[in-house]
């Protein structure tokens, strides 16, 4: 292990225990902001946060190329031991601190650092949304490569193995809502059943073929209707669809037999069903010239032994929304394998954090040496 990372790991360990005690959701990550401010500020960087949203961007060096470096701030809201909290569950604690200490190796590093390097704390990735706030902002205009990186779990790679980049599938998440009136138990015939509504839509979700070469998934998350009230039938709900698809062309497909199977419900039943898109996040577009520098980065830090393939993965990233948006960017992300379990948002997840310093010195090499040969 690089000498210099071996002695930044126990500030690191501290950084990440606070960082893990201290979990803030999409758009609320503002004391996270502050306190990641407040480790880089007596450093050799320049610190840009902003006025109406949480995150923040590092930069050390200056001139061209400018070669980026994205960690997402956010945790989940998620139920833990009986009661809702914020938990980071997805590992964005461990790319904290792991961006964290890419920056501090390179400010402590004996290696000449050539251009600028641009580390990016963005807000938001579960909501989807937090990619697009930064892409406005302008702050990937000038970037040249981009590279990100995401725990995996046990099940895709093992600890100690790491692969140069995650083909993230397309995510879309919907709330809908039945529109109709309730009417006696004894009256069935004077409304449409919501209840009803939903159990046929639910049937129709799974009932959508689309090419199975491609994998895709639309499922109900959540259905509520009816009250305390046993006697009456409910003719209004409220529901929520995860939509899935490998490609971003699979999910206009499915997207558009949704909205099919709700007209069709509609106009069948004569209630009134309103479908909202929450969020959606891109497919990865994955760049072939950042793939083999993440790929030699691997080779260099761990070995090729510990080179994995790419991992291909149904989950959702918004990191791919800063090449859907900015076309000339060249963007990967690193997959890290440290045993995770049981699994990416489950409430008690964990994972070996002796991945982190090894994850360390390979985004360290792979901004470096990206740089370099761009210089």
């Amino acid at each position: 292990m690089n000498v210099t990372i071996q002695k930044l790991t126990p500030q690191l360990q501290k950084i990440f225990q606070h960082l893990h005690a201290n979990p803030e959701i999409s758009w609320q990550e503002f004391n996270t902001t502050d306190y990641i401010q407040s480790l880089l500020e007596k450093e050799n960087c320049k610190i840009t946060t902003f006025d109406d949203i949480p995150g923040l961007i590092v930069e050390i060096g200056s001139g061209k190329p400018v070669v980026a470096l994205r960690a997402d701030i956010d945790a989940l809201w998620q139920e833990v031991d009986g009661e809702f909290q914020a938990n980071h569950s997805c590992g964005h604690d461990a790319h904290m601190t792991i961006v964290i200490g890419t920056i501090l190796n390179l400010l402590r590093s004996d290696v000449p650092l050539l251009g600028t390097f641009r580390f990016i704390f963005q807000p938001a990735e579960e909501k989807g949304t937090g990619a697009l706030a930064l892409v406005k902002k302008g702050i990937v205009d000038d970037v040249d490569y981009l590279y990100g990186m995401h725990v995996r779990p046990i099940q895709e790679l093992p600890h100690g193995k790491f692969a140069p980049a995650i083909r993230h599938g397309a995510a879309c998440f919907m709330k809908g809502e039945i529109i109709g009136e309730d009417a006696h138990g004894a009256r069935p015939h004077l409304t449409a059943n919501a209840i009803q509504v939903g159990s046929e839509f639910y049937q129709h979700l799974n009932q959508i073929q689309l090419n199975p070469m491609v994998p895709y998934s639309a499922k109900l998350t959540s259905f509520q209707s009816g009250g305390k009230s046993i006697n009456i039938i409910p003719g209004s709900a409220t529901f929520s669809i995860d939509i899935r698809a490998q490609t971003n062309e699979a999910m206009f497909e499915l997207m558009n037999q949704i909205h099919k199977i709700s007209e069709m419900l509609a106009e069948y039943h004569e209630v009134k069903i309103k479908l909202e898109t929450v969020s959606n996040v891109a497919a990865a577009i994955i760049n072939d010239d950042a793939v083999k520098k993440m790929k030699k980065a691997i080779i260099d830090s761990v070995g090729e032994d510990n080179l994995a393939r790419i991992i291909e993965t149904t989950g959702g990233d918004d990191f791919h929304f800063y090449t859907i948006k900015r076309p000339d960017l060249k963007a990967t992300m690193l997959a890290i394998g440290c045993d995770l379990a049981p699994g990416l948002h489950h409430p008690d997840m964990t994972f070996n954090h002796e991945s982190i310093p090894k994850s360390i010195e390979i985004l360290s090499n792979v901004l470096i040496n990206t740089a370099k040969a761009q210089s």
